[in-house]
């Protein structure tokens, strides 16, 4: 490798490390932006935070501080903690602006409402923990004080307790994302986890007993909710599996299509090159995922790439059309020379043929606009096509995006 190629590669990665400095840099002047503000407010809002116990310490009794340092470094950690979570939709959102550019666009169409989602579950969690979870268990610890026990809790233990509980909750509310996310990305189905259930609603109750203090109340009422989440993840990922399976029926029905349209329009002497390619057509529509059409699109984009027009796309359907016209003369003198010969020819004019019945199948799909059965041809375009007809299908499927 030279010099210059090596320095073509350090480049990007010295440019994607200074990109990350500045996000995180942002990230961290957002956290010290929320803490300033929120630290001349610190004991008000610790009142606030700790008011569910409060409420329920006997008559006489209040919290207290057991550390010297405890009156300043209490509500110091809480203003902290307070702003990292008060930040953390910024901070997704540094995030996502430093791994957007390297998703598909189908993929950011579908990382960008989980993110989302994702925060809002984050924060009802957190509302959940506070308005139902603590004055149960609080009322439930101090009505069990012994006899002759005076409850008097110290103000850095409670807020290690909620900050403890907030994070619990806010992690259990995201179980519909995570069962969500792995639907999506293959490792299980909605089947084999309703199948699972029992498992998880045992799963669900230990996962509370080590994310919540060792009581059954906290326990009990982290585990429902997750479980409860559950099911809806179930539900919302069996919808998003039938519609995968509905965009994979339109690519079966147009390859279907395109084959009938090929064994029609195909020489009867080229039935076995046919018969060849378009096996291996069915065989890789049926087999892609969206994600891999994808980046085999994006492979084949050249970089200084510059789409044609309408006008010029029509051009170029022509021109192939008139080369077909007269491969058509040539026929009878090319296919006397296949009987003499390995037949490698043959299948490559075969080839051609057939992509430009798929070319024109997507013209007719385009008009009836079925695009998820235009794109599963266009993929195959770019795969079997040659130069001219791999650049028609470039700047169709561009003009398909740009609709979207």
């Amino acid at each position: 490798m030279s010099d210059t190629e090596q320095a073509e590669i350090e480049q990007p990665f010295i440019s994607h490390l200074l990109e990350l400095r500045d996000r995180l840099l942002r990230m961290i002047l957002a956290v010290l932006v929320f803490f300033v503000a929120m630290f001349p407010f610190a004991n008000d809002i610790y009142v606030f935070i700790a008011e569910p116990l409060m409420s329920h310490l006997p008559e006489g009794t209040s919290m207290i501080a057991t550390q010297v340092a405890s009156p300043f470094l209490t509500p110091f950690k809480m203003s902290l903690v307070g702003s990292l979570f008060l930040a953390m939709p910024y901070i997704l959102f540094q995030f996502w602006g430093f791994v957007a550019p390297g998703l598909y666009r189908h993929e950011k169409r579908l990382a960008v409402p989980l993110i989302a989602s994702s925060i809002v579950l984050f924060y009802l969690g957190m509302i959940f923990a506070y308005y139902v979870v603590f004055p149960l268990v609080f009322a439930f610890l101090t009505g069990t004080a012994p006899e002759g026990v005076a409850v008097m809790t110290d103000i850095a233990a409670y807020l290690d307790f909620v900050i403890t509980l907030f994070f619990a909750f806010g992690i259990a509310f995201e179980v519909p994302i995570a069962t969500i996310v792995l639907v999506m990305m293959g490792v299980t189905t909605p089947e084999k986890l309703r199948q699972k259930r029992p498992y998880i609603i045992v799963g669900a109750f230990v996962v509370g007993m080590f994310l919540t203090p060792p009581d059954i109340i906290s326990q009990t009422l982290l585990a429902m909710p997750m479980w409860i989440l559950f099911e809806f993840g179930v539900f919302f990922s069996s919808a998003f599996v039938k519609k995968e399976d509905d965009e994979a029926d339109d690519e079966e029905e147009a390859t279907a299509d395109v084959t009938e349209a090929a064994e029609t329009a195909a020489p009867s002497s080229s039935d076995s090159a046919s018969d060849s390619v378009m096996p291996a057509t069915a065989a890789a529509t049926a087999g892609a995922s969206s994600a891999t059409a994808d980046e085999q699109l994006a492979a084949s984009y050249p970089e200084d790439y510059v789409p044609l027009s309408d006008e010029e796309m029509e051009a170029e359907l022509d021109r192939l059309d008139e080369d077909d016209d007269e491969e058509d003369d040539d026929d009878y003198d090319y296919y006397n020379d296949y009987d003499d010969h390995s037949g490698d020819g043959s299948n490559e004019a075969s080839g051609e043929n057939l992509v430009d019945v798929k070319l024109a199948q997507v013209m007719e799909y385009r008009e009836e606009e079925n695009l998820t059965a235009a794109r599963a041809l266009l993929y195959e375009v770019l795969e079997e096509g040659d130069e001219s007809q791999i650049k028609v299908a470039r700047n169709i499927l561009l003009q398909l995006d740009s609709n979207d």
